[in-house]
């Protein structure tokens, strides 16, 4: 989930050490699921659905809690789907790209990959409103236990972090990201270390190890068993982080940041809390920071707001990234980009996905006004989106890695068995709180899939009218007079003469002395190398078409490209300062055509008109930019 700024289209942990990635993924990556202490096993005995505080509850919810963080996260994701990476990235719409690439599928299979994919990337953004939100306040409550008497700031505390933490978005996090990692080391350290102190409460918690108590559990108590998955998916709440930056840090660090760190801390202090709940059924009003020593409590509730702020960051991150990408393979509009670092890829701010995020965000906090309600509201996304994962990857066993059905069928049963359980426990949710991140998710999907309908009708509206180039060379370039400079003539398709071309040639009756006919193409890779940026084709004396190669989470800059680029690649001599870029600004006419339902032709062109400039979105310089108006009827 990065961007290309430099010339190198390497992955950015290829110059990294291990240690550095291992270190560094710890920080960014388990923020989320490494915060679900603070509220999960509270929402199992205190939430929507709570259950008794004795024995056979307790071991039934930390054996769920342990086989979840098992089956879920070591097996599926850091076992099964890491290894579905699309040249060294995961995520949903990297899954779905992979996928698209897949030889011998079916039209209707494809469609409904990509309906999958797109409805994943969806729920994601429904789920990175509700993380923040419910991260950052589960830490401030902690003031309930260690100040009573601020209680009433809860909210006030809450919004203030979260407006700063929205806020510095716009100078990147390469000045706070090396801090990351050491401080979520300390904070999976304390968790461990909690827990080991309040295990020697009631050592008998470590016999939740065994699966038999989960079992047992789900058959006795049958309806409440099951809703109570609802609480148990809070668990394993970012689990879906571990495939998505997977292009940061390398499947290797990530993996062993997991077994080696985070997977013990948690596992020992859900056993810890679940220990103290025996002992003292009264510290069910805030387990978590009831672990802690009186004089402890302050500077955790600082080390918990700290490691929140940081789960939350990853997920803004996230979604920068996430939405440059739905940008990039045609599902969003153009938006304004902007690059935080000159070294660093990953390190992008979109100013409309964060105050966008921000206001959401606040929305929910002062709505639901705590984490337990707020929980109602978690998971929902999240199951929705694992669901998806297993029926992908499971696709991917077949079409690409070429496994036996035999074998995929019974491991992606398993695996859905286990996301479809939390699904539907958490479908009780809705109508508290689950419909949000539906809502959400519905909503985006609906404009997704619009502006992706919409732009594959522009583009066969463009070449039904589209005028063929040997036409044009051969009637019309030799009899026109020709001035000095370059014009290079953007057009989204490679055949055919742009738009922009024939208005000018309509309106000034003039060509330049070279004419370049330019295309960007996007490729469904992560990043294209430099080496690989430039097609180009000589059409006839000083005409040429040359396409420009994007990776889907590259950085399209078109002076940079053609500054790069050697005379033999071009084919002629780049001077950017006797170039102009001539550019079609189109305006969509919502018709009664076939193509979409006119309700969706006129929000795509609602869509199309709030976009981002194409001059803005591809770094042209303004002073070298015309813009030429065009109606398009879809």
């Amino acid at each position: 989930m990065t961007a290309q700024t430099g010339v190198s289209a390497a992955p950015s942990h290829a110059r990294s050490t291990f240690g550095a990635l291992f270190v560094s993924a710890i920080g960014v990556v388990f923020g989320d699921i490494g915060t679900s202490p603070l509220y999960a096993m509270k929402e199992a005995f205190a939430g929507t659905h709570p259950l008794p505080l004795d024995p056979p509850h307790v071991f039934g919810i930390l054996s769920l809690v342990f086989w979840s963080l098992i089956g879920v996260v070591t097996i599926k994701y850091v076992t099964v789907i890491m290894r579905a990476d699309n040249r060294g990235e995961g995520g949903s719409l990297a899954l779905l790209a992979l996928l698209n690439r897949a030889t011998g599928a079916s039209p209707k299979l494809l469609a409904l990959v990509g309906a999958l994919g797109v409805f994943a990337a969806s729920l994601f953004y429904g789920d990175s409103m509700i993380t923040p939100a419910i991260s950052v306040l589960s830490a401030v409550e902690g003031l309930e236990v260690v100040a009573p008497e601020l209680d009433s700031y809860i909210i006030p505390i809450t919004m203030a972090i979260l407006i700063g933490l929205f806020a510095v978005q716009r100078k990147g996090t390469a000045s706070v990201g090396v801090v990351f990692g050491p401080v979520m080391l300390i904070w999976f350290g304390c968790l461990f270390a909690m827990g080991i102190h309040n295990i020697h409460l009631h050592p008998t918690v470590l016999k939740a190890l065994n699966p038999y108590y989960a079992a047992a559990f789900m058959v006795e108590n049958k309806l409440l068993g099951f809703l109570a998955l609802g609480a148990v998916v809070l668990v394993v709440t970012g689990a879906e982080a571990l495939y998505a930056d997977m292009g940061h840090f390398g499947r290797w660090p990530i993996r062993m940041a997991w077994l080696l760190v985070v997977l013990p801390s948690l596992v020992i202090n859900y056993f810890g809390q679940g220990a103290l709940l025996l002992s003292h059924p009264a510290a069910i009003d805030n387990p978590f920071y009831l672990m802690a020593p009186g004089w402890a409590r302050m500077p955790l509730l600082l080390l918990a707001t700290m490691a929140t702020v940081i789960a939350s960051q990853a997920v803004i991150s996230g979604a920068f990234s996430l939405t440059q990408q739905a940008i990039q393979l045609g599902f969003l509009p153009r938006m304004e980009i902007i690059h935080t670092s000159e070294r660093e890829r990953g390190q992008i701010y979109l100013p409309f996905v964060n105050w966008a995020l921000l206001f959401m965000v606040l929305c929910l906090v002062v709505g639901f006004q705590s984490s337990g309600s707020l929980a109602s509201a978690y998971g929902i996304a999240v199951t929705g989106s694992m669901a998806i994962d297993s029926i992908l990857v499971g696709l991917v066993m077949v079409k690409i890695w070429g496994w036996n059905g035999k074998l995929v069928k019974p491991l992606i049963g398993a695996f859905l068995v286990m996301d479809l359980s939390f699904f539907f426990a958490n479908a009780g949710k809705i109508p508290t709180g689950g419909w949000f991140p539906l809502a959400v998710a519905l909503i985006l999907f609906l404009l997704l899939t619009t502006w992706k309908r919409g732009r594959e009708l522009v583009r066969a509206r463009r070449t039904q009218d589209a005028l063929p180039i040997e036409i044009f060379l051969e009637s019309v370039a030799a009899k026109v007079v020709r001035v000095k400079g370059t014009a290079m003539f953007l057009g989204g398709e490679k055949d055919g003469v742009p738009t922009a071309l024939l208005h000018n040639l309509k309106h000034n009756q003039v060509l330049h002395e070279r004419v370049v006919l330019l295309a960007l193409a996007v490729d469904e890779r992560p990043y294209v190398p430099t080496e690989e940026r430039i097609t180009a084709t000589e059409l006839g004396p000083n005409f040429h078409r040359i396409v420009l190669h994007y990776g889907f989470m590259d950085d399209v800059n078109v002076p940079k490209a053609f500054a790069n680029a050697r005379r033999d690649e071009l084919g002629f001599f780049y001077e950017p300062m006797t170039t102009s870029y001539f550019l079609s600004r189109e305006t969509i006419i919502p018709s009664r055509v076939p193509g979409m339902a006119l309700w969706r032709e006129g929000l795509f062109s609602w869509m199309n008109h709030t976009a981002t400039t194409t001059m803005d979105f591809l770094h042209l310089p303004p002073g070298r930019v015309v813009e030429m108006g065009g109606q398009i009827e879809i």
